[in-house]
Order: structure tokens, then C-alpha cells, then sequence
């Protein structure tokens, strides 16, 4: 009872998932990437078991049609299962059990997989392929994805209703100090908006867990830096390192203060 899509980025560097559904918490049991390996939904009756198995099954050399073969064969519930998966060449597969609640299918293309059942229609679907191949191939991952998935949803989504969605992507040394290879992974588990509402998230999520690019960084001089230690004792902070961890800006703030993101600057000087 969920709509998903499963996707490489156009870079070849990112692997994500992003899903929505009258289900509770989704995002605990649909979606699972690693980096360098590939990402998988597992949705309709889900056999969550799917996740780590297509992972290894990815991680050994398998593309995702042998990857989804192999699932298949193992499972006598295949029927009502409803899986996507991309590999790390970005080769793509889908399937839909014959059990499957109507409206139920997908569609794949190139680097993308793209799954829902009890949907308004095949229209779901249909306009989440047609966001997905329009957006900018430049575009971050995650927002790629979850510009597929308000499509989805702007079309008629679950014809239950809304309850959670999830983003997940992945990219190697992409998390928080490039200590792990998770770019995003955010859930709204349950709410009457769940996809504005991831909207939102992944924009914090931006701000606070993105390191910056080096086109963000600018150069701290001695008189800004001498302008940031005032502005960190004006607010009772010992120094402006004090300032960032307080805020949770370390993702945006070289540790040496040699550089500071071009976002946090305009948050200190009130723009």
C-alpha cells in the first residue's frame, strides 16, 4: 500500500530511495542503499527480509534483474510482494505480484525504478516517471527523488490517503564528518502531510548535515574573523567554535575556522 522510486544519480555517485504511504512509519521497512552497492524498496506485503538479501546479492556482482530474480525464486510470497531495486551501474528491475492490491505496477528506466500499489491509478506512477525525466540531472539526489514522489502524490498517490513518507540516499562519505555514506535519511512517520513535510526536513537537512561545496566556502580573513568572535561573545559563547557546535553548524564551519559556509555568514549577519 505504498508508492516508491529506487534510483542512481546521473553522476553515478548516489543511490537513494524515496517513498510515501497510508502505512505507518514506512520508511522503517520499505527502503535500504549502501553506497557503491545499490538500494532497494520492498513494499506491498513486504518482506523486509528483501533488503539485506538484495544488498548481497548487489554487493557480490549481481545486477538488479539477477538481484530481483534470486529474491523472487527464494520466496513463496512472491505474489504479493512488490519490489524495486537499482544496482550500482544504475540497471534497474521492478516487480509486482499478481496478489497485489489494484491499482498495482511499475515501470523502470534508466537508473530509476519506479513501484506503487493501491493507487488512485496508473496516472501515480506515470507522473512520477515523467518529474523524475524532466528534473535537472544536476540536482542533488534527494531532491530528484522527492520531486518524483510529490508527483506521485499530486496524482492521486495511495487512494487511501497520506500517512508517512521517507527519504533515503546514500553516497560514499556523504555523512555527518564523511564518517559514513549516509547523505540523507529522513522519515515522517506519521502525519497529515507527510511529503510537504519531508519537503521541509530535507531543507534543514541541507543547512545542517550537507557539507559545504567549495563554491559555499568563504575564505575567514583576519577582520572577519575578529567580526564572528564578537558576534559569539555578543551572545555569551567563549569563542565562535563554541557558537557553531551550540547551533549544530560543524557541517558548514571548518574546524581551524579557516572557512565559513556562505549560509551560516548570512545567518550571523541577520540576512
Amino acid at each position: 500500500m505504498t508508492f516508491s522510486i529506487v534510483a542512481r544519480s546521473a553522476d553515478g555517485e548516489s543511490w537513494g530511495v524515496a517513498v510515501a504511504s497510508r502505512f505507518l512509519a514506512v520508511g522503517a521497512s520499505v527502503p535500504a542503499a549502501v553506497a557503491q552497492v545499490g538500494a532497494i524498496a520492498t513494499q506491498a506485503d513486504a518482506n523486509v527480509a528483501y533488503k539485506g538479501l538484495a544488498l548481497s546479492h548487489l554487493d557480490d556482482g549481481a545486477t538488479a534483474p539477477v538481484a530481483l530474480q534470486r529474491l523472487l525464486e527464494e520466496d513463496e510470497g512472491r505474489d504479493h510482494r512488490q519490489v524495486g531495486i537499482v544496482d550500482v551501474d544504475g540497471g534497474a528491475a521492478t516487480h509486482t505480484g499478481p496478489a497485489c492490491l489494484d491499482w498495482a505496477g511499475g515501470l523502470t528506466g534508466e537508473g530509476y525504478a519506479i513501484q506503487g500499489n493501491v493507487l488512485a491509478g496508473e496516472q501515480v506512477v506515470l507522473a512520477m516517471r515523467d518529474a523524475w525525466e524532466a528534473s535537472d540531472a544536476d540536482l542533488p539526489l534527494a531532491h530528484r527523488l522527492l520531486a518524483a514522489l510529490t508527483a506521485g502524490d499530486d496524482a492521486g498517490g495511495d487512494r487511501r490517503g497520506r500517512q508517512s513518507a521517507a527519504l533515503l540516499v546514500v553516497r560514499d562519505e556523504a555523512g555527518y564528518g564523511g564518517l559514513d555514506d549516509i547523505a540523507v535519511d529522513l522519515r515522517v512517520d506519521d502525519h497529515t502531510a507527510p511529503i510537504p513535510e519531508l519537503t521541509r526536513l530535507l531543507d534543514l537537512n541541507d543547512l545542517y548535515l550537507t557539507a559545504s561545496t567549495e563554491e559555499e566556502k568563504e575564505p575567514v580573513t583576519p577582520e572577519l574573523d575578529a567580526e564572528l568572535a564578537a558576534f559569539a561573545e555578543a551572545r555569551g559563547h567563549r569563542d565562535f567554535a563554541a557558537w557553531v557546535g551550540t547551533e549544530n553548524y560543524e557541517m558548514r564551519v571548518a574546524p581551524d575556522l579557516s572557512w565559513i559556509d556562505e549560509k551560516v555568514l548570512a545567518i550571523v549577519r541577520g540576512q
